[in-house]
């Protein structure tokens, strides 16, 4: 049963995985993560918008970012516009301020078949490890172990899938409103 413990543990990490994906995911609500891993050029290397400077939220739709460098704004407003994520940026002083714009219906559906999309690639992979773990309990040599290895795999994925939902229902809500 040693497998089951590390099949929850591939589940645990892809869940993390999962949630972390769908933060780059943008709703109505500004976040630090819609522009924190943007690779921005400065003094000649690319580096992430966090490396430049400190990110912050000024509901209700802005990013600001404040350049430890002021050279490094310039830099900064073209890479948030590179990167073509559907927001303003805007350099103000030796700050850039990063405007959502609202979010349209046609966008919103977009985002939700985008936020189910990525459920079902995590689920697709907590399949794999379950099928994986499968082909170890069939090679089981005891019928009643096999069988209560069975359940509690099923347990373990109905579990996991849930979780999942729960984590879908919530990103899908934050969209909608």
């Amino acid at each position: 049963m040693e497998y089951l413990k590390e099949l929850e543990q591939k589940f645990n990490s892809l869940t993390l995985k999962f949630k972390d994906e769908l933060g780059s995911v943008r709703t109505n609500r500004p976040t630090p993560k819609l522009v924190d891993s943007i690779k921005a050029e400065y003094a000649g290397q690319f580096l992430a918008i966090n490396q430049l400077g400190s990110i912050s939220v000024e509901p209700p739709r802005s990013i600001i970012v404040t350049p430890w460098s002021t050279d490094s704004a310039p830099s900064i407003v073209k890479a948030i516009e590179a990167a073509n994520i559907g927001v303003g940026a805007a350099q103000q002083g030796n700050i850039v301020r990063v405007t959502l714009p609202e979010l349209t219906e046609e966008r919103r559906q977009e985002l939700i078949k985008l936020v189910r999309k990525m459920a079902e690639e995590t689920r697709i992979k907590m399949r794999v490890e379950r099928d994986e773990i499968n082909k170890t309990i069939n090679r089981e040599p005891d019928k009643d172990e096999k069988f209560r290895a069975k359940e509690a795999l099923q347990k373990l994925v109905d579990k996991f899938n849930q979780e999942v939902d729960k984590v879908i229902d919530a990103k899908i809500q934050e969209i909608s409103a």
